[in-house]
């Protein structure tokens, strides 16, 4: 037996419950798995010793990529990660995954969605084996769910998709309306949007020298939008004259206008001139449409050259663009017609943010 195999075996022995607790998530554009535990000086030198762990600042716990060799080392029932379950269906249910996907794509569901429903769903059916999808019933989703969640702990996140996905298959492909009035929801967590401080912001824009990475985040952060919608964008969009980009199909099919901010029209002339987009305004070494994982990748490059400790993804430039114009004393409204907010509650999250704001409110205690 070799020391790799000896130490995996000691870490199933003590990594495990009753001592820890495991939960699957989505963290940093990765599938990962929590290990939370009660402070535990001896437990928390063994997890330090896994191979790839590392610390979430946001979640207050070690992570390490979700595989099958970690669900094995901790214990966790080895169900397949990801795309790798639709090859595992058994073949009396692929033409209801078929019939699922069709249905997705004829409703126009983004590519995302219908990805992320795909792989949600071919986990139900994956566990049927030769169980006929269309047969179940309420009893049976109900106890599906409750194995999701008292087995393999699933986030409050990943179970909504999860519920979402097979609520869709039921209610959109097979009509059963009312199959899922008796199945409960679990609660999510009320996460306030993570933010970085404008002296932070200047940070990353000054140790970015790349003059294509540069701007990209400048406009992330300068036009508050998504990481999709900057890779969207393209040339004809851009209006100098009325110093507008128009922002096109964005989330939830809808179509806005963001403000260009003036302090980098010379930049961005200076950066058509250099790189000569033909189509996109950003785009890869051979022509093609830049890719999102780039820019996360060049985003969390920027956060390590300027020593910013924080765990955050590049959207977070979109909730500083919020943030720091509700501080700077923005109409809620006109932040919300900007971020392109369906909901004015989805804007409103940004006042329990804002510093600014919370400094504001006086103490009782001063008015004595």
């Amino acid at each position: 037996m070799t020391e790799a195999q000896t130490t995996g075996i000691e870490n199933r022995l003590e990594i495990q419950e009753p001592l820890c607790r495991f939960e699957t998530a989505e963290h940093a554009d990765k599938d990962v798995i929590f290990i939370y535990f009660e402070h535990n000086s001896k437990l928390n030198q063994e997890v330090k010793k896994l191979a790839g762990v590392k610390w979430s600042q946001s979640k207050k716990a070690w992570y390490v990529t979700h595989n099958q060799t970690n669900r094995h080392k901790f214990n966790l029932p080895l169900n397949p990660v990801g795309k790798e379950v639709l090859s595992l269906i058994h073949p009396v249910n692929q033409p209801a995954l078929l019939f699922f996907i069709e249905t997705l794509q004829l409703k126009t569901y983004s590519e995302s969605t219908v990805k992320t429903y795909r792989n949600e769903f071919a986990q139900l059916l994956y566990l049927l084996k030769s169980v006929p999808v269309n047969t179940l019933g309420t009893t049976r989703l109900r106890s599906y769910f409750l194995y999701c969640t008292n087995t393999l702990k699933l986030s409050e996140n990943t179970l909504h998709s999860r519920i979402n996905a097979v609520k869709f298959y039921f209610e959109q492909v097979l009509h059963r309306e009312k199959l899922f009035f008796e199945i409960p929801r679990p609660k999510k967590p009320a996460l306030l949007p993570k933010i970085i401080s404008t002296k932070d912001i200047s940070k990353l824009f000054t140790v970015t020298e790349n003059l294509k990475h540069n701007l990209m985040l400048k406009l992330c952060y300068g036009m508050g939008l998504r990481v999709s919608e900057i890779v969207n964008i393209k040339i004809v969009d851009i209006d100098s004259k009325t110093m507008q980009v128009f922002i096109e199909r964005a989330k939830g099919k809808k179509d806005r206008y963001a403000n260009l901010p003036e302090s980098v029209l010379k930049q961005l002339r200076e950066y058509y001139k250099a790189y000569k987009p033909k189509k996109h305004l950003f785009e890869g070494q051979y022509g093609e449409q830049y890719s999102i994982r780039s820019v996360q990748k060049v985003f969390k490059n920027a956060l390590k050259k300027a020593n910013i400790n924080k765990d955050i993804s590049v959207h977070g430039l979109r909730h500083s663009f919020a943030t720091h114009l509700l501080e700077n004393g923005t109409d809620i409204k006109f932040i919300q017609e900007l971020l392109g907010h369906n909901d004015i509650k989805t804007t409103l999250r940004y006042i329990h943010v804002s510093q600014q704001s919370l400094k504001n409110v006086k103490s009782p205690l001063d008015k004595l």
